[in-house]
């Protein structure tokens, strides 16, 4: 199995793990949302955004253009991510998105190598 497949399966596993947890509204998620001020009507939406991009990028393992565009779908995502947490001047926290961030930075980045 190579790199970029283990990598990519490792990365879908990562992001819909944080789908799920949203919407099982775990505390470790969603406690930081309320202090960030996200709205709770955004939270279904934030999940399925999370799920879809996770499962774009298993398919782009057979469709590559649809694993870029996930890919590209979920960096968007966890960018905004970052700026809503910088926003909220919630310094110590802003690594949390950025978990989630660079393996979909890495994952786009060694599907293209």
């Amino acid at each position: 199995m190579s790199l970029a497949v283990v990598l990519t399966v490792l990365t879908a596993a990562w992001v819909a793990f944080s789908g799920v947890s949203l919407l099982r509204r775990a505390p470790f998620v969603v406690d930081p949302l309320v202090s960030y001020g996200v709205p709770r009507s955004w939270w279904p939406w934030l999940a399925a955004a999370k799920l879809l991009g996770a499962a774009g990028l298993l398919v782009g393992l057979a469709v590559p253009v649809v694993g870029v565009i996930a890919a590209a779908g979920l960096i968007a995502y966890f960018l905004g991510a970052v700026v809503t947490v910088l926003r909220a001047r919630s310094f110590k926290t802003v690594a949390f998105p950025v978990l989630y961030l660079a393996p979909v930075v890495a994952t786009l980045a060694v599907g293209f190598a």
